[in-house]
């Protein structure tokens, strides 16, 4: 890489400059967390049954015993023969966090349309431990808006990320958060979408400090050198990988 070459004086100039900016910005990150946190919050009507892996449970039951639930749409259609690289890839990030969210009064979980048995296979494949139900047969995809129809597909306008746009798939990613009373209501207060899940992505977090950054420049989507992890092969750099979901993460 050819770049600009300067003494440590001047390095340390310019990256004190940029450090005030750094400062800037987690400080209007943790504002806009703060403004997330105030949004009001909508109580869900319908009840929801899952395929788990001890047989069927609701919603309320996803919660496992804390007030607090963090849904991840897990894209993998009922027809697929395994879940969406991309969504592995954030996945992969999952299990670490979920023994750490356990003792902030969360509870982590992922829903895919698929059967439940084609998700078992998956996730032993994958390694992963984390709790993954399927909603196959239910309306939750749909309702939270990761799952189009055939019809909506061919004209080109599915509600995603709150506005009506192309998609590539009939699935799509997200993550949706949930509140539990004591008295066993349920209220959604949040869902992000597209690159609102990029925070999710540690990988993400530590490419972004590197020189060469994300390196997706020369790609038609983000994500399209990503590969299951049980799929790269040797070498310093993944190229591009045509699946199911190239072009789900579309900038927000």
């Amino acid at each position: 890489m050819q770049h600009r070459i300067v003494s440590h004086e001047e390095w340390l100039a310019e990256r004190r400059q940029h450090l005030a900016r750094e400062k800037e910005f987690t400080h209007a990150r943790d504002r806009l967390s703060a403004e997330r946190r105030e949004l009001p919050w909508v109580r869900v009507e319908k009840s929801y049954r899952f395929d788990g892996s001890d047989g069927p449970v609701t919603l309320g039951d996803l919660f496992a015993g804390r007030s607090q639930l963090i849904v991840y749409h897990f894209m993998f259609a009922p027809d697929w023969d395994e879940g969406c690289k991309s969504c592995s890839y954030l996945a992969d990030h999952l299990d670490g966090a979920a023994i750490h969210l356990a003792h902030r009064d969360v509870t982590l979980a992922a829903v895919s349309r698929a059967p439940l048995a084609e998700i078992q296979g998956f996730r032993e494949r994958m390694g992963w431990q984390f709790n993954w139900v399927s909603s196959f047969g239910n309306d939750f995809n749909r309702d939270f808006d990761v799952t189009f129809t055939p019809e909506e597909l061919a004209k080109g306008e599915v509600y995603y990320n709150y506005e009506l746009g192309r998609f590539p798939v009939e699935e799509a990613p997200g993550a949706s958060v949930f509140y539990r009373t004591e008295a066993g209501e349920i209220f959604h207060t949040y869902s992000a979408y597209a690159r609102g899940l990029d925070i999710l992505v540690g990988t993400y977090n530590f490419l972004d400090l590197v020189p060469k950054g994300r390196d997706e420049d020369g790609f038609a989507h983000t994500m399209e050198w990503v590969r299951h992890h049980d799929r790269y092969e040797d070498g310093p750099l993944a190229v591009r990988q045509p699946g199911c979901c190239n072009g789900a993460a579309a900038p927000q």
